[in-house]
């Protein structure tokens, strides 16, 4: 008797586990199928959304011109009238055009772009800006990032300040903004120049207070190359070993990596035949190294940065000057070359009418 009651508890056991599991297996897929769905309408909206983009082109690139003067405008209104609020001008642009911008690469497959150090850097400027404002050392590295990788990518990777283009203006800004933040918190926010100007003595304190000379190197140098590190780590597991399969798919899937090594294979330049120098194989850890170095140079010269005044003034009108010198070249070289391959594309995907009188009915229609 009592056997068969342990036989008959034994099968209810059983059951219910394979119910569970069963359950545990249905949910699963219902959270898949949510998951591809959501993927699908996403993807379906920025489709139409470019489309139409595409189909009034001219009347938007206006639009997008006149927005763009006036917006740059304001803002530089806003830095010299009000520089106290420049960092919540630029919290405002971060979190309005980088979900825009994700909704616009993943149509385009270039959403891999936003796994790059500079959109990494501007995160963490933003939750120190939003959650640790006074936090002296998150200060300085944020510091490092912005005039050191960001600032100096303006003249390496030759950002152009194009008011016609969304996409081109959100580059320039994500580069140069982080640098005019710091730039006034720094040297013109009235908080801190307070602190650096005590009432009743001569003597000028700095904010942030620097003890010593390893003091400066440790935070503007130091610590953030070890956070530029966890980045690389974090970019070379998610880009190179977890969505790997992805990539080799998809070869219209772009990131960093495939586009400078497209556009270096395409010129055959000094960059391309240096990446080679330990085999084809290895190009990838050859920019990896490439990028390091660039981080350890541009982190040291924020050093003198932000030691002297007049040297970080000097250095946010080269960063401007660069972006609009090349929107120039852009808008006077670039441009006209792109209007007249889509006008000659639009030509050969247009279809030859035939004259009335050399074609039947039936051909005609066809051809229309």
């Amino acid at each position: 008797m009592s056997n068969s009651n342990d036989g008959i508890e034994e099968t209810n056991n059983e059951h219910s586990f394979d119910r569970v599991k069963q359950t545990l297996k249905e949910r699963s897929k219902k959270v898949v199928e949510t998951k591809e769905k959501t993927k699908k309408i996403i993807s379906e909206h920025a489709e139409r959304i470019a489309k139409q983009a595409e189909e009034h082109e001219r009347f938007i690139n206006k639009v997008t011109y006149l927005c763009g003067v006036l917006g740059f405008g304001g803002f530089c209104f806003i830095l010299g009238a009000r520089p106290q609020d420049v960092p919540l001008v630029y919290c405002l642009f971060y979190v309005t055009f980088v979900p825009l911008r994700w909704i616009y690469y993943r149509y385009k497959k270039w959403h891999y772009y936003l796994l790059d150090f500079c959109y990494y850097a501007n995160t963490i400027s933003l939750v120190t800006l939003l959650l640790y404002p006074t936090n002296e050392k998150l200060f300085m590295v944020c510091f490092a990032f912005a005039e050191g990788p960001l600032a100096w990518a303006i003249i390496v990777w030759r950002c152009s300040l194009v008011f016609n283009s969304i996409d081109k203006i959100t580059s320039v800004l994500i580069h140069l903004l982080p640098g005019l933040v710091f730039f006034t918190i720094r040297w013109w926010n009235p908080t801190t120049f307070a602190d650096m100007h005590p009432e009743g003595t001569v003597r000028r304190v700095s904010w942030p207070y620097v003890e010593n000379k390893s003091y400066l190197w440790t935070w503007l140098v130091f610590v953030p190359l070890i956070v530029y590190t966890l980045w690389q780590i974090l970019y070379f597991l998610i880009v190179d070993v977890l969505r790997r399969q992805r990539f080799l798919r998809d070869p219209e899937v772009m990131t960093s990596y495939r586009e400078l090594s497209k556009k270096a294979q395409k010129a055959n330049n000094i960059w391309w035949r240096f990446s080679s120098l330990l085999g084809d194989h290895n190009r990838l850890f050859m920019y990896i190294a490439f990028q390091a170095l660039f981080t350890v140079a541009t982190m040291a010269l924020t050093v003198p940065l932000f030691l002297s005044y007049h040297l970080h003034v000097i250095f946010q009108v080269l960063k401007v000057s660069a972006a609009v010198w090349n929107g120039g070249s852009f808008v006077l070289e670039v441009m006209p070359r792109q209007v007249i391959q889509k006008e000659k594309k639009k030509t050969e995907m247009r279809p030859l009418e035939a004259p009335l009188d050399d074609s039947p009915p039936l051909q005609q229609a066809s051809v229309s």
